[in-house]
């Protein structure tokens, strides 16, 4: 289990507990969530009531799952990132690129200075993909948050990368900020982002902006493929990334 961050230790206790339910296929045993944490039996169920009781965990016979209250906290992380306006859901659209292009489909999103996966056609239980949901520490490593940063005041890109850094993932990777800005001014020009093996050695992946809301978040829409086969399919893959591009924008409410 990895460091907890600063704060109230019950508080990181209980969060860590949440993922641990979260990220398991099956409902968890309190012994083996105890184990998890590295405390107490009594330790976990002194954190598992409350969140029972606010409906984000229940207890079944074979351990805790989550709780009811997990579909209303999904509905509004989707509202927050606007999704499900328009005539189709992105979900539904991330699956018909899916289906188009042969490739994993991605939404993505910045926010108040974080980019962040927000829903994806991998399956969940493919714990070696490398794009999952959730916060994005490797943005300009990869295609759609190489096309994010695009779209940023020169200020605000800065300062992005200046809190987050740009580590080396692989021997693609461009670690440089003189070179990074060139790279952006690709992007822009081209009106997409690749990024070939830098994020992950196998896995190439190409990314295009969504137009702006006006509301200061920034949306893309990528695909990944394995590089080996980037060559050969990368022509009909970004036909496809393009011809979904107005699907998707029509699918987000105007800012």
């Amino acid at each position: 289990m990895p460091p907890s961050p600063p704060g109230p230790q019950s508080v990181d206790r209980a969060l860590a507990l949440l993922d641990a339910v979260a990220d398991a296929d099956r409902p968890v045993p309190a012994k083996a969530l105890a184990r998890t944490l590295g405390c107490a039996l009594s330790t976990v169920y002194h954190l598992t009531g409350p969140l029972i009781a606010r409906g984000h965990l229940v207890r079944t016979p074979e351990g805790y799952a989550p709780g009811p209250r997990v579909p209303a906290l999904h509905r509004a992380y989707q509202r927050h990132h606007g999704l499900g306006g328009g005539e189709a859901g992105i979900g539904e659209l991330l699956g018909l690129l899916r289906r188009t292009s042969g490739a994993e489909a991605y939404f993505t999103a910045y926010r108040d200075g974080r980019i962040t996966v927000v829903d994806t056609t991998a399956p969940v239980t493919d714990t070696a993909h490398p794009f999952v949901p959730g916060a994005e520490p490797r943005a300009h490593a990869t295609a759609h948050g190489k096309a994010l940063l695009a779209e940023l005041p020169a200020a605000r890109r800065r300062r992005y990368l200046a809190d987050h850094g740009m580590a080396r993932f692989t021997e693609r990777t461009i670690t440089s900020p003189a070179r990074f800005e060139a790279e952006l001014a690709r992007v822009r020009e081209r009106g997409f982002a690749v990024s070939v093996g830098e994020a992950d050695p196998a896995y190439t992946c190409l990314a295009t902006v969504l137009p702006a809301r006006g509301d200061g978040v920034v949306h893309a829409v990528s695909v990944s493929l394995p590089t080996d086969g980037f060559r050969q399919r990368h022509g009909a893959v970004r036909a496809a990334l393009a011809r979904a591009v107005p699907l998707f924008a029509a699918a987000l409410p105007t800012g």
